[in-house]
């Protein structure tokens, strides 16, 4: 789910704090969570954003669920499954496992967005249920009455051609060009939309699945995945450890498969297979020093998916297998920090989760620190100080941007789609957030600390106010003369960077700065730099630090000695082509077309469609591509921009 600079392009999930018990949270709090979610399903929705502004946030709440767990709690699902690429639906039906928290509770409330109901059936037997009011952002509940004594419900249904958590694409959208392929995106609350379900990272559940395709394709989960498996058009998946709803996930293609080592292997079409293989090769060793300084990984294999360019985000922690924007192939293992984050997620995030969107920095602050961790010890440490300046870059370029609620770790998200917590605060400030706790007790200490929190809140989501207690709890009771709980508030509830934060510093982007200024002053002509050693890391400093206005011919002599307009390193073009709509370069414009009708990556185009929009001749432009583009976006994508256009 996952940010919006060079290390992320992750939508992903959260990491923390439970309650000394097995459950996610702690009873007053589901009774809140409870009431809240009655109140939502029967006040007037402004009325309710209202109301809630003025009052406290409960902790532990889940402002973006209909659904009653603290009454009625699904633990397991078992979906089964036909996708039928000719109406775009999956239809079938899903058996959910129920746990009462008193006998008396026979109301069970479901998430759903856009889905048909066709029956709701015990022991094949039909109980009552009803559809509530519709919410844009979050869909409709289904409220299911239950027999006293039924302990599972099945549900028939099948989803919207139109569903915001699956893409349908044809084959002239794929590599391949000869098959259809489709892909599900959950997070942050679009399960409901191709299941009917409980859909809170605060209820945690596993699953089976029988997925029925046509027999020349092959599906893949969020699962159990068998690399030797027949291609027969009936696959069946498990999931037995707890899992939240957003990292339900399914793919369906001509994929193939190819190891990168004992626990690790990937899936792409055959046309990306090869490359995919060979760019992300070092994931197992990325899985073993993870293991070596946080403790086992608990998920049996790790494998990638590798996903169509209309894939909205650079990738998606789904358990088991990630799901990878083909944007990252670079051929030069540049832009693998990707694969470093979603494998950090298997610690923080799947495993140790968020209890609600509005602690979603636990899960995304925690895997960005790991994924810097990650990339040092297989890369080096100049690489990792390389990475930080530049995360730390766009870090302050959000500050600069956003509202000042918005620059909290633990956000507001009260009226509000949780889809609108996603940016750097979460991910950089989070990561520089514990990078300033590392600095202050010791990188020794604090790994002991990060392993410890793993195993004690595995298989649990957590609040931001469970993790405050557990600091509490830990290190500030054994380093009281370092840390202090008011530098932690600042942190998490103020916003902006606190005053004395660590700023990361690389001595190659000191020279890049030396060289940059030379240029601009002309002292040196372009063709005369010396670029042979630079790294994607190097250009990306060099051209987002330049000035905001440069004269065309500046412009044409950067594009002469360095063909950036050609450069086949989609991060590079993307500072490229800013630079180009931001001065009206028209050399570049073929290129900018190109890559916005090629490229869904909502990280790549959205910044490109925002400055086209802000000038007449653009915003046509921009509508032209997009109009073409549009069928093969994301539903994601097409929302993140089409205001731009319209």
């Amino acid at each position: 789910m996952k940010k919006y600079g060079l290390l992320a392009t992750f939508l992903c999930a959260p990491v923390l704090f439970a309650c000394s018990d097995n459950s996610n949270v702690d009873t007053a709090t589901e009774a809140k969570q409870q009431a809240a979610n009655v109140s939502a399903n029967t006040t007037d929705e402004n009325a309710n954003v209202e109301k809630r502004a003025d009052a406290a946030i409960a902790s532990g709440v889940d402002y973006h669920s209909f659904a009653n767990p603290s009454e009625v709690k699904v633990t397991h699902l078992n979906l089964n499954l036909t996708a039928n690429f000719e109406t775009k639906q999956l239809v079938g039906d899903v058996t959910l496992d129920i746990k009462r928290t008193k006998p008396e509770n026979n109301t069970l409330i479901l998430d759903t967005r856009a889905l048909d109901i066709k029956s709701v059936t015990v022991d094949g037997e039909s109980v009552p249920f009803e559809m509530g009011e519709t919410d844009a952002d979050l869909g409709t509940p289904l409220r299911i009455t239950l027999p006293s004594a039924a302990d599972s419900v099945t549900v028939a249904y099948s989803t919207s051609p139109d569903a915001s958590g699956i893409q349908w694409l044809t084959p002239a959208q794929t590599a391949g060009k000869k098959h259809p392929f489709l892909f599900t995106q959950a997070q942050a609350v679009h399960a409901r939309s191709f299941i009917p379900l409980q859909d809170s990272p605060q209820v945690r559940v596993t699953y089976d699945a029988t997925i029925k395709t046509p027999e020349a394709l092959l599906a893949v989960m969020s699962a159990s995945n068998d690399p030797t498996t027949a291609r027969d058009g009936e696959y069946e998946f498990t999931m037995p450890q707890p899992i939240p709803s957003y990292l339900i996930a399914l793919a369906i293609g001509d994929l193939k498969f190819k190891a990168m080592g004992e626990r690790t292997g990937v899936y792409a079409e055959p046309a990306l297979l090869e490359s995919a293989a060979k760019e992300f090769e070092d994931t197992e060793a990325m899985l073993e020093v993870t293991e070596e300084t946080y403790g086992p990984y608990q998920w049996d294999r790790y494998d990638l998916l590798i996903l169509p360019p209309s894939f909205p985000f650079g990738g998606m922690e789904n358990p088991r297998l990630s799901f990878i924007t083909p944007t990252v192939i670079a051929g030069d293992k540049s832009l693998v920090s990707l694969i470093a984050h979603e494998l950090a997620h298997s610690w923080s995030g799947n495993t140790v989760t968020n209890a609600t969107w509005r602690d979603l920095w636990l899960n995304e602050g925690f895997t960005t620190y790991l994924t810097y961790r990650i990339m040092e010890m297989i890369y080096g440490h100049d690489r990792f100080k390389k990475e930080a300046v530049l995360g730390y870059q766009d870090l302050e370029n959000d500050i600069a941007a956003l509202d000042k609620n918005d620059e909290i770790l633990a956000i507001d998200l009260r009226g509000r789609n949780p889809d609108d917590v996603f940016s750097n605060i979460p991910y950089e400030k989070g990561a520089l957030f514990l990078r300033e706790i590392e600095k202050k007790i010791g990188r020794e200490n604090f790994d002991a600390f990060l392993m410890q929190y793993f195993k004690d809140f595995a298989f649990k989501s957590i609040t931001t106010d469970t993790f405050i207690a557990y600091l509490d709890d830990t290190l500030l009771k054994q380093y009281p003369d370092k840390l202090d709980a008011e530098r932690i508030h600042t942190w998490i509830f103020e916003p902006g960077i606190p005053k004395g934060a660590p700023q990361p510093e690389s001595d190659a982007f000191t020279k890049i700065d030396e060289t940059r200024s030379a240029w601009l002053s002309g002292d040196v002509k372009a063709a005369d730099i010396e670029t042979a050693q630079w790294t994607v890391h190097e250009w990306l400093y060099f051209l987002n630090n330049m000035p905001e206005m440069l004269s065309k011919a500046q412009l044409a002599e950067l594009d002469s000695a360095f063909s950036l307009t050609s450069t086949k390193n989609n991060e590079i073009a993307h500072s490229w082509l800013m630079i180009a709509v931001e001065n009206n370069y028209q050399p570049a414009f073929e290129r900018l077309y190109s890559y916005l009708v090629s490229i869904g990556r909502n990280k790549l185009v959205k910044p490109l469609y925002r400055e086209l929009s802000k000038t007449p001749e653009g915003k046509a432009f921009a509508k032209r591509a997009f109009e073409e583009a549009k069928s093969g976006y994301h539903p994601l994508t097409v929302k993140a921009n089409e205001g731009y256009v319209n």
